[in-house]
């Protein structure tokens, strides 16, 4: 894992520092004038002016940054901008540098190659990015599924085709949106089996309940489903939980299927939180949980087991 402050140190500093200072002593300021400036010592300063650090080519031959090197000396040399000043210049220079496709962008991608698997138009700072919402969604399935991996009895729970612990973005609108696992949930000889790492447009059937419900105004960006069984609705519903069956019957239909069979179901009951069908030709009987996080699902799952 490599943080883009790092690249910024390892590449953008070092430049910037070095082109500053040579560009410094050539307009006559000495050595410990440009160690003052900059902050830093002496030596330093010696080696930066000499050449003696190597500089990023592309960051060098850019006119921004050759610009605001010369703007900096220049306010150094007159008296004309702080070091305050210059320090904010900066700052919204690298900030600029960092947006998607920009200089540090790409030399971050390079350092961190994972992070090219992200086409959407994001920047690492942004608390609001999709990337971030993307990973926490993903961080929360996963954790999901430890819980389930370890609660004790979860296996009996899982369906013939498999259980799946799904969680959407906050702006999600399809499949892509929401993370899951890859081929299922399985038990495997009493054991819960998680045969893949979670990914996003994976899982079709249980993201799409999810959605359906979203779409109907419910706040779960969560959803996990598990076997049909009227002892445990009844079980949840004891624990407070609203249910609701929805007819199985869409399920063999068009697309959007599903989705009329949950607004149907969520328009009788507006606050339910487990969508239940109990199944029909060629269909499994299914209980899908719905809950604010993939945590929270596995652990309603796994307080009932």
């Amino acid at each position: 894992m490599k943080f883009v402050e790092e690249v910024v140190v390892e590449e953008f500093l070092p430049t910037f520092r070095s082109m500053l200072a040579e560009d410094l002593r050539e307009r006559g300021l000495t050595q410990q004038e440009v160690a003052e400036a900059l902050g830093i010592s002496q030596s330093a300063v010696s080696k930066y002016a000499q050449g003696a650090v190597d500089r990023n080519a592309d960051l060098a031959t850019d006119e921004r940054v050759q610009d605001l090197v010369e703007r900096v000396a220049e306010g150094f040399d007159s008296g004309s901008m702080s070091s305050v000043q210059a320090l904010v210049e900066a700052e919204v220079l690298i900030r600029r540098l960092e947006a998607p496709g920009d200089r540090l962008a790409t030399l971050h991608e390079e350092a961190m190659p994972a992070l090219a698997d992200y086409e959407a138009d994001f920047r690492i700072h942004d608390p609001e990015s999709e990337l971030r919402a993307r990973e926490h969604a993903r961080s929360s399935v996963k954790r999901g599924l430890r819980v389930l991996e370890h609660a004790s009895g979860f296996a009996t729970l899982i369906p013939n085709v498999g259980s799946n612990l799904v969680e959407c973005t906050p702006d999600a609108t399809d499949v892509e949106d929401v993370v899951g696992v890859p081929g299922r949930i399985f038990d495997v000889m009493g054991r819960t089996e998680v045969p893949a790492e979670p990914e996003f447009g994976v899982s079709e059937h249980v993201a799409s309940v999810l959605l359906a419900a979203r779409d109907e105004g419910a706040d779960a960006a969560a959803a996990l489903n598990v076997a049909y069984d009227e002892g445990l609705v009844q079980q949840l519903e004891d624990l407070g939980y609203v249910t609701v069956e929805f007819d199985a019957a869409y399920e063999r239909g068009e697309d959007g299927g599903i989705r009329e069979a949950v607004a149907e179901a969520l328009a009788r009951e507006p606050d339910a939180t487990v969508l239940y069908q109990t199944g029909g030709f060629g269909v499994e009987p299914n209980v899908y949980i719905l809950a604010a996080s993939a945590v929270d699902a596995a652990e309603i799952a796994r307080d009932v087991v």
